[in-house]
């Protein structure tokens, strides 16, 4: 399977903490906004420099810099927004989309109900966020979109994924990387991963 899971002893200690049954909404919220920045710093890692000279307080001297790399964040909504200010904040000039999908509690199929990306999305690396990697079909259906925009360059960011839902995803998107923080052991018979962490929406949102 194409997925690296980053395995950073602060993003397990973190994720371990989110999983607990205990933690509380204003909890888990920041914790997975601090996970969303460390990821973001191994997803980024191969990004282009270049040189350029600087004045430094003492002389001149050649320096490193982004080689002007365009990226774009696209969190599938509701739970991916959970994550964006964790990348944002280590890449502020990213420009953010957003995919409207659900998962049809009776099917399991997802639905399509908003797209809104940058005007020049096709010119961009994406990210795409969304803290459960489950059946798959959610995510898809957010690569499916985000390809007929033009986008060629895509990457996955999830914090727990199922071993299903990676299969799907490298089935129908095989040039798509993975990154997340575990793959877990498997889907319940309600879609759920396990151990997993619950519904990460309601989670995020107290909305359960």
């Amino acid at each position: 399977m194409q997925v690296r899971v980053i395995d950073h002893p602060l993003i397990q200690h973190k994720l371990s903490i989110i999983r607990d049954v205990n933690t509380g909404t204003k909890e888990f919220r920041e914790l997975l906004e601090e996970i969303a920045m460390l990821m973001a710093y191994e997803i980024t890692r191969n990004l282009p420099l270049e040189e350029i000279e600087i004045q430094t307080p003492v002389t001149t001297c050649r320096a490193k810099v982004l080689s002007g790399k365009k990226l774009a964040v696209v969190p599938i909504l509701r739970a991916g927004l959970g994550m964006v200010n964790g990348v944002t904040r280590i890449i502020p000039a990213a420009r953010v989309g957003h995919v409207g999908v659900y998962r049809d509690p009776e099917t399991l199929n997802p639905v399509e109900y908003y797209c809104k990306f940058p005007t020049d999305i096709a010119e961009r690396d994406i990210i795409v966020i969304d803290p459960m990697l489950a059946t798959g079909g959610s995510v898809v259906a957010a690569i499916d979109m985000i390809k007929r925009s033009g986008a060629k360059n895509i990457k996955l960011m999830c914090l727990v994924a199922a071993p299903e839902g990676v299969r799907v995803v490298n089935d129908r998107h095989p040039d798509v990387e993975i990154y997340t923080a575990a793959v877990d052991e498997r889907l319940n018979d309600h879609g759920y991963i396990v151990p997993g962490l619950g519904d990460a929406g309601d989670r995020i949102f107290g909305t359960k």
